[in-house]
Formats: C-alpha cells, structure tokens, sequence
C-alpha cells in the first residue's frame, strides 16, 4: 500500500506536537488498512484451498483488527479533546474515525468468509463455483487497495474512480447469486454448499462497498463535500463544478 507521506505532506501545523500525533494517527490507519488487506486475503486463500487450519487463524487474528480499531479511536478522541481542531483539520479528525469504523467491519467481513470455508469442510464445492468467487475476491481486493491509496495519496480522481469500478462489482455480485441460485434449483445436494458462496459472495460485495465508504471519506477530507447521499452521476457533476472552482484540489479552510 502506498505511503503516507502525500497524507502527510498536506499539514502543516505551528505545533511540532501536534503534526507528530497526527503523523502517528496516520501512521497507524495505514497500518490497519494494511492488515484489513491481509485478512482477506488469508479468508479467501482458506476458502479456495479448503484450508480449515487457515480458516480459523483468520478468525482468531480478527482480535488484532478490533484492537488497532480502538485504540487509534481512542488516540483520536484525545487529540480532538486536546487540540480542538477546526476545518480541514478537523475533517481529517473525521476521515480517519469514519475509516477505520470500516476498515473494522472490513476485518469482520474476513472472518465471515473464514467461517464459510469451516462450514464448506464437508460440502466441499466444485472448482468451477470455487473460480468465480476467487475471481470476485481478486477484484473487490484490487478495489480496497486502490481506495486505501487514494486515501494516501488523497487523490479526489482515484477515490471517484472506485466508486466507478463498484459498479462492475455489484454486477458481478448478481451474477453469482443467479449462478448459485441456478445451482441449487438443479441439485438439492447443492443447497449447503451454494448458500455458503452465496454468504462469501455478499461478505465481498459489502467490503467493495465499504471501500465506496472510504473514497467518500477521502472527497469529504480534500473538497469538503459530503457526497455519500449522491448517486454516481450527480457526486460527478458536483464535484465536477468544485474542481472547476478549485482546480487545486483543495477548499480553502
């Protein structure tokens, strides 16, 4: 994942102290996005290999999320508490909370999908169902890394990219729950191992859509603007309008 130096580069503080927490808040949400990454990653290897031993090792790392979670929240609230800080500052405050709320919830849509492989050790599931969810989770994986990066980066373009390529996610999503659908109408036998994809599947669709979240975070931090009520085409022509305003990229405090 990319740096956070373009992050950090944005501030600048006459407190010392105060650019040095900030740079550790940040510091430490890359670092949860980082091992977000990881346990998906590691759920989705567990299921595609039918790796049980994995599995559970994901389940049990989850502590390691939550805990990362908490305390850079808690960090947040002492600096908000602290410094009282106000505008774009401000903002940042807010980006960061709200990002690693779903960055949280990211790590416990892993351990769903490590479950799903402990449920499928007896119904294990053939190869041609097997690559269409593998295939998903590659994508939805390519979608958070590039909104971590845009968070990094606070690249207004990249982050209303995503949301552009969430679109292809949740077609993609459809076409697996017919094919599952599709599967247990044929074979009965089916029924277990298909509902289980199909809970793998939405687990997915929701950590693309978590990663929606995070670019809005990213365009509310950069702009100022709360685009997260917005269909696609109507965030596009406001921002549009702001860029135009603001060819910086940057609302002044």
């Amino acid at each position: 994942m990319t740096s956070s130096s373009d992050f950090q580069s944005r501030r600048q503080h006459t407190s010392r102290q105060f650019d040095e927490e900030l740079a550790g808040i940040q510091g430490r949400l890359f670092n949860l996005g980082g091992l977000a990454e990881e346990q998906i990653t590691q759920a989705m290897k567990s299921l595609t290999e039918g790796d049980t031993a994995l599995a559970e090792q994901v389940i049990r790392d989850d502590y390691k999320v939550n805990s990362l979670e908490v305390a850079i929240d808690e960090e947040c609230t002492r600096v908000l508490a602290r410094r009282q800080p106000a505008a774009s500052d401000l903002r940042m405050m807010m980006a960061v909370i709200k990002t690693i709320t779903d960055l949280e919830r990211i790590g416990d849509d892993a351990k769903r999908i490590a479950r799903c492989t402990l449920h499928l050790a007896t119904y294990y599931p053939r190869k041609q169902q097997l690559a269409a969810i593998d295939s998903f989770g590659v994508h939805v994986r390519e979608l958070l890394k590039d909104a971590l990066d845009a968070m990094a980066r606070l690249d207004v373009e990249m982050a209303m990219r995503v949301k552009q390529n969430d679109r292809q996610i949740d077609l993609e999503y459809q076409d697996i729950m017919r094919e599952q659908l599709a599967t247990m109408t044929e074979d009965a036998r089916q029924i277990p191992v298909a509902l289980n994809l199909m809970w793998v599947a939405r687990s997915l669709e929701r950590i693309g859509d978590r990663a929606c979240n995070i670019c809005e975070y990213v365009i509310y931090y950069v702009l100022g603007k709360d685009i997260r009520h917005m269909t696609l085409e109507q965030a596009e022509q406001d921002l549009h309008v702001t860029l135009q305003r603001n060819p910086a990229s940057d609302v002044q405090p």
